[in-house]
């Protein structure tokens, strides 16, 4: 009787975790001698992956990007290998049992945990969820837009100035921005039709990025009609359900649990000042999805993976564990970003491939070699669109002009890369 699969178990599906199971069947399994012993089982809590940088565009309207390239089935994008070699597993990981080697019910003779992080609004992300989840929330929030006066944005960096920028040029364009924001023949420029705040806790927008550019976001953000709160924080928020348009001033009672999607807002700020608002759109930071992890003794004080930054194995394992981590779930990176993701892919697989090998190794059987080595490029490299035509931006510390921001990534977020990534085409090499 045939021995069972060991399996290289890989949780979550966005960028780290299929661009890992694609390398893995592609570049790692092959070289193994009993690679037919081998499979990939890939779990994720969304049988859907998506290009999650387009959310601040996407969540205004569907007819931004096409939708079947916006969503795409993970299941699907692993077609070609047999059944043998791959496996998906629609759910979400609740338990490690490190000694047991199984997370949740799957045992794994090799893990790596890409889970991801989830953002402070549901319109950025799945959240470690199904996508229709994402959709409904839009759906909401699109409702509540049209009557919307005023707009309250927390966060700084380059998903809460996208946001800014995107809803600003929708909203304020023809007004707040556009070509009158350049019109000399001297009259005011009129009041843009919805207040949009941005608030942050810094001293400039786009900490990542030099001071010179942060301030051009900024002066371009004013041109969409989005004012930019400084140097204060966001304490507390209290919503108050938004009146129905067909109620008029009716007096009912109060809805005891609004949605903080479409709801009245009050943003207490650090500084003592209250701002009013007609929709709250937090974009502070990430929450990594480790909470499963809570009791394994893997986390770092921020929640993330405390992952080996060099060979992005777990830290508090050792090589023949095979516990690897990638991703924003993980430490491994100061900043979490595609390109570091992309550039980590090949070092993650390149040390899985040769833990593999050690029992080999022990028997006389294999050579161990070196371990691959990543090196995180600290040099400033952010691209963040500021509405459909422009943007700001940096790549290995060098200013980009606002239509190279444009045309590499403000044109539609990223989305004519993702075919490639999400089909695996984009490992057909070995790095």
């Amino acid at each position: 009787m045939a021995e069972p699969k060991k399996h290289i178990v890989v949780l979550g599906a966005s960028y780290a975790g299929l661009s890992t199971a694609h390398y893995v069947l592609k570049h790692v399994l092959p070289r193994r001698p009993d690679s037919g012993g081998y499979d990939v089982v890939l779990v994720s809590a969304s049988a859907e992956a998506m290009c999650r940088p387009a959310c601040p565009r996407a969540l205004i309207a569907d007819r931004f990007f096409p939708q079947d390239k916006l969503f795409v089935s993970v299941a699907a994008q692993f077609a070609a290998y047999p059944p043998s070699q791959f496996r998906f597993v629609h759910g979400r990981a609740t338990a490690l049992d490190r000694r047991g080697r199984t997370t949740e019910t799957i045992s794994f003779h090799a893990l790596v945990i890409a889970t991801g992080a989830s953002t402070p609004s549901p319109l950025l992300g799945f959240n470690d969820g199904p996508s229709d989840a994402l959709r409904a929330h839009w759906a909401a929030f699109r409702t509540a837009l049209p009557t919307a006066r005023s707009i309250v944005i927390a966060g700084g960096g380059p998903a809460g100035v996208e946001v800014a920028g995107e809803l600003g040029e929708h909203l304020n364009g023809s007004s707040g921005g556009g070509w009158k924001a350049w019109w000399p023949l001297g009259s005011s420029k009129p009041p843009p039709r919805v207040a949009i705040t941005l608030v942050t806790s810094a001293p400039e927008l786009l900490p990542a990025l030099p001071p010179a550019i942060a301030r051009a976001a900024e002066a371009q953000l004013a041109r969409l009609g989005v004012r930019v709160v400084k140097n204060t924080r966001v304490t507390a928020v209290s919503f108050t359900a938004s009146p129905s348009p067909s109620s008029g001033n009716a007096t009912s009672d109060p809805d005891p649990d609004p949605d903080p999607l479409t709801s009245n807002a009050a943003v207490a700020l650090a500084s003592g000042a209250v701002l009013h608002a007609d929709l709250y759109i937090p974009c502070v930071g990430t929450t990594p999805n480790t909470a499963f992890l809570s009791s394994s003794g893997l986390l770092a004080a921020d929640g993330r993976v405390a992952t080996e930054s060099s060979t992005l194995r777990i830290s508090s394992a050792q090589p023949s564990e095979r516990l690897y981590a990638i991703g924003d779930a993980s430490d491994y990176a100061r900043r979490p970003a595609v390109h570091a993701v992309l550039a980590a892919v090949p070092v993650l697989c390149a040390n899985l491939r040769r833990d593999l090998l050690l029992p080999l190794v022990g028997e006389g059987k294999g050579q161990e070699g070196d371990d691959a080595m990543f090196r995180e490029d600290t040099r400033a490299t952010q691209l963040v669109p500021l509405g459909t035509r422009t943007g700001v931006g940096a790549v290995m510390g060098y200013r980009l002009p606002g239509f190279a921001v444009w045309l590499i990534k403000g044109r539609d977020y990223w989305l004519w890369t993702t075919g490639r990534l999400w089909s695996g085409r984009q490992w057909a090499k070995e790095s």
